[in-house]
């Protein structure tokens, strides 16, 4: 089988495949995968037998930028055309610790195979796109079927963040209807240990991946019946996801963890500002009965239609024609008073006052309120 792509036969790509004279280099991961699915490629990535040293010189020679960003794991990053390739030697594990592994560089592409998590990461091509597979990974990536390279339980003690990617993947590539391997779901559910070693940035990135899928229910359940879920969010709990999916107006990873949670607490996955913001708001809003036309004034279109969907998910209901209405309604609405209208008979404290009970009553009245309406309240 055959991958044909743009970037294969781009002029920066043919530049690169020149390093590889006389010597193996083939892409791999996620290009290849991708590739085989029509799916877009972002990085491109290239495994060969040739040391790092020798990448760095052969590159230099035909004038291309080549920077050692990680000598030691073997891998340099060459720019070609602004393109950046990032070139790492075939390895073979030493010796890991759940987090870090001590590798030894290889010229068997069969050692860098077998080191890799999923089957279907396992895919190689070469420069004319010829697929080699060492690991029969191309059944399982044309079938949805995410699989551990090898022992499931020695992958992941290899690197924890492995049970995080399995449901990421299988988020975004498995077959959902087909449902999540047994034996690797049972891998992760018995090395859930090893969830502590994570950092809070690993496990938040992977969370917040996780529920930016097209539809995350299926993942976040198998989670939650594998002890994962909870052993990374003790107060989560998979009961909204599903119906929230189908309800929402818009996929949002930060609207989806608002109805995971059955807390109003952050969860510490070292979001952003925004990100906790933004959680804070739908968890005070799908608790409080603010209208939605309010919200959508005050916060904008887009955290209202959060609070709808995430609402109707709660109460198993769809959202309204009349809902989608206010929320437009509210996110056009200008509030046609400003401190200049008051001054100067109304000043200091008393001016922030007054603005402030004028808005109120202009949204209880939907926006009807007009400026003379609201100044004829004063008198």
């Amino acid at each position: 089988m055959m991958i044909e792509a743009p970037w294969l036969d781009a002029n920066c790509t043919l530049q690169v495949m020149q390093i590889f004279a006389g010597a193996q280099g083939y892409f791999v991961g996620g290009c290849v995968r991708n590739a085989l699915l029509d799916k877009p490629v972002s990085d491109l990535d290239i495994a060969t037998d040739l040391p790092p040293q020798d990448v760095l010189k052969r590159a230099k020679a035909l004038g291309l930028k080549a920077l050692p960003t990680g000598l030691d794991h073997g891998t340099v990053t060459v720019i070609a055309d602004g393109e950046p390739y990032e070139i790492t030697t075939f390895r073979k594990d030493i010796e890991t610790d759940g987090r870090h592994a001590k590798i030894a560089f290889s010229e068997d592409i069969k050692d860098d195979a077998s080191r890799r998590d999923f089957t279907m990461n396992a895919l190689y091509a070469d420069q004319n796109g010829t697929i080699i597979d060492p690991m029969n990974g191309l059944p399982d990536l044309l079938e949805g079927a995410v699989r551990f390279i090898g022992d499931g339980n020695a992958r992941i003690q290899e690197d924890y963040l492995r049970i995080l990617r399995f449901f990421r993947f299988y988020a975004y590539y498995g077959n959902q209807d087909k449902g999540l391997d047994p034996e690797s779901l049972a891998a992760c559910a018995q090395n859930i240990d090893g969830l502590p070693q994570l950092s809070k940035e690993r496990v938040g990135s992977e969370i917040i991946k996780i529920l930016g899928s097209t539809d995350p229910a299926t993942t976040i359940a198998a989670m939650e019946h594998a002890g994962v879920l909870n052993a990374l969010l003790p107060q989560a709990s998979s009961k909204y996801i599903s119906i929230l999916t189908h309800a929402e107006l818009t996929i949002d990873p930060i609207a989806r963890l608002s109805a995971l949670m059955c807390s109003d607490d952050v969860p510490d996955l070292r979001l952003t500002n925004i990100q906790k913001k933004q959680f804070r708001l739908l968890r005070r809003y799908v608790s409080e009965p603010a209208p939605l036309y309010e919200i959508a004034y005050r916060h904008g279109k887009t955290l209202a239609e959060h609070t709808a969907s995430v609402r109707a998910a709660m109460f198993e209901q769809a959202v309204t024609a009349d809902q989608i209405e206010d929320i437009h309604l509210g996110s056009q609405a200008e509030f046609p008073i400003d401190a200049k209208h008051l001054m100067p008979e109304i000043q200091g404290k008393k001016l922030g006052e007054t603005l402030d009970c004028l808005k109120r009553a202009w949204i209880e009245s939907r926006f009807s309120e007009t400026k003379s309406s609201l100044l004829a309240k004063l008198k």
